[in-house]
């Protein structure tokens, strides 16, 4: 067996400290590797569509892109996770609309993991992320406040603002950094 077959072996063993070690080498064969992981990343066995796009995190192409954007949608929630993630380490503008959707999740470490790919998308996730701050639900808009703080673009001041008045302490928390990040800062008191 020759090691890039050890390797595709061990990815897929269902021993995950040896699937782990397995997908950060396979990086080293994107060639190789890449038809094989999409092909698996359709596998009826949710531990087997896991760690391809596991893998698939680790090379850059479109088509990777393309899987994690489907894997939104996935019924299994783990592998939802793992497509954001994956999302986080191959920002693509593509998947903001998906992403967006993963910030309403009753999952909570679903919608961190949407945030997270949203913040790595950066400038380009603004719009939507302000769209959700007018109209998503209390736990969308505090990790829509969040990206929007950590990415740190002036078109989210005026939302900041508004959000320092809201009954949340972490809406409070997260727009006052987004304020300071930016360097405009708050000075606010609550009326007694």
């Amino acid at each position: 067996m020759d090691d890039f077959q050890k390797i595709i072996a061990d990815l897929f063993s269902g021993e995950d400290e040896r699937a782990e070690k397995a997908a950060l080498q396979i990086a080293h064969y994107p060639t190789q590797a890449l038809p094989l992981l999409l092909e698996k990343s359709k596998s009826a066995d949710p531990d087997t569509r896991w760690w391809a796009i596991r893998a698939l995190a680790l090379i850059r192409s479109p088509l990777a892109i393309q899987v994690f954007r489907e894997s939104l949608d996935d019924p299994d929630t783990s592998i939802r996770q793992c497509a954001a993630l994956a999302l986080r380490y191959q920002p693509a503008f593509e998947a903001v609309a998906k992403l967006i959707d993963a910030l309403s999740s009753s999952d909570s470490l679903l919608a961190r993991l949407a945030a997270d790919a949203l913040v790595a998308i950066g400038a380009q996730a603004v719009p939507d992320l302000l769209l959700v701050m007018k109209e998503g639900n209390p736990s969308a808009r505090l990790e829509a406040v969040r990206a929007l703080a950590l990415i740190g673009d002036p078109r989210a001041i005026p939302t900041f603002y508004q959000a320092l008045s809201e009954d949340s302490t972490m809406m409070e928390y997260w727009a006052s950094e987004g304020l300071d990040r930016l360097g405009v800062g708050t000075v606010w008191m609550k009326p007694n």
